[in-house]
């Protein structure tokens, strides 16, 4: 899931940066660790070397009542402002500040907070506050600062949001959390009935590569989960998740969650129409050439109509002699051979020589 976790990233740069996401598309290209160290260094640039007036106003407003500084933040600071000032303030006075802030003001200056300062300001607030952030938040269908705050919130409080915010921005939020590490948690939260109606937001509202992103970042049965409740979405749905997969080239991201699947569900998929094609099926090859995975994707294959497996061999046959050794070596690692031979015997004279001439296959025969 590295190319959705780029992306997200990138997002997240863009906002930080207040440019278009166009314009930082190159960073997708990258390591996807290197780009979020990339922001993090960002963040620091912009918040750590602050002009002096910050510190200025911030002194300032530790000299009268909390009521008075939110007043001035709105009437002469803004949210912008306002927001780079909590960042200078100890986290309690900037919690006893926002208090006394509106909360349509308090959502909108949000996304110009410090970052690093959310969570020592989250802590000190109301618990009634956060929900109502939270669901001006989604309202304003600003999921990225949705996603920088919900790793924070505590139990109590989500409990109370997830019900008023809609699944749409459920899956938005969950593709630009700052803390993956907690999706798992949120998930538990949610129940097993809402996330099914969440997974079915994602396959009427286009938003499939948001739920392919979610499900790369829990694991184990949440995993599998997901990937069931993706499977069992009306065939035209479905298909609408291979066809967004091949146009964005997403294989990497949809093939593990393929490989979790029982027999009759991968089934299901393997007889979608948009992957009869000749075009899809090469890409997918060219994806797991790419990305070594050809233990989730033979499976997948085993399960194809005959046309299309032979679409498969075809296209694996032609590979370039270095990517077919990659193949054959990746299989002999993982023991695939009992998968890869039904595909090997409906490749034409040609293709066979050049397989049974490989080094691991010989391997293999001896």
């Amino acid at each position: 899931m590295d190319k959705l976790r780029g992306r997200a990233e990138t997002l997240k740069i863009a906002r930080l940066l207040d440019v278009e996401p166009d314009a930082l598309v190159f960073l997708q290209a990258l390591p996807v660790d290197d780009v979020r160290r990339f922001r993090a260094q960002s963040v620091a640039a912009l918040f750590d070397r602050a002009p002096d007036m910050l510190d200025r106003i911030a002194a300032a407003t530790r000299l009268v009542p909390a009521g008075v500084a939110a007043a001035i933040s709105q009437k002469a600071l803004g949210p912008r402002l306002a927001a780079a000032v909590a960042g200078r303030l100890e986290p309690a006075r900037a919690a006893d500040i926002i208090e006394k802030l509106p909360v349509p003001f308090t959502a909108e200056s949000c996304a110009h907070l410090d970052p690093r300062r959310i969570k020592g300001i989250v802590d000190r607030l109301d618990e009634n506050l956060l929900v109502r952030v939270a669901v001006a938040l989604a309202e304003r269908g600003d999921h990225l600062t949705m996603g920088r705050f919900v790793g924070h919130l505590p139990d109590a409080a989500l409990r109370r949001i997830l019900p008023q915010v809609d699944d749409a921005a459920v899956l938005r939020t969950g593709f630009a959390i700052d803390d993956p590490e907690r999706l798992g948690h949120l998930i538990d939260l949610m129940g097993a009935e809402r996330l099914a109606s969440v997974i079915a937001s994602a396959a009427a509202d286009g938003l499939w590569p948001e739920a392919l992103a979610v499900a790369g970042m829990v694991t184990g049965e949440q995993r599998g989960r997901i990937a069931s409740l993706a499977a069992a979405q009306p065939r035209d749905r479905l298909d609408s998740l291979v066809t967004t997969v091949a146009e964005q080239d997403l294989w990497e991201s949809l093939l593990p969650l393929v490989a979790l699947l029982g027999e009759q569900e991968r089934r299901t998929v393997a007889e979608l129409p948009s992957l009869r094609g000749a075009d899809v099926l090469g890409g997918v090859v060219r994806a797991v050439v790419a990305t070594g995975l050809w233990a989730e994707f033979l499976p997948l294959v085993d399960a194809l109509p005959d046309a299309s497996r032979k679409v498969v061999a075809d296209t694996a046959g032609a590979l370039p002699a270095p990517d077919l050794d990659a193949l054959a070596r990746e299989v002999d690692k993982q023991d695939l051979w009992e998968l890869v031979m039904p595909l090997v015997e409906l490749m034409d004279d040609d293709a066979k020589t050049r397989i049974f001439a490989l080094p691991a296959f010989q391997d293999q025969a001896g």
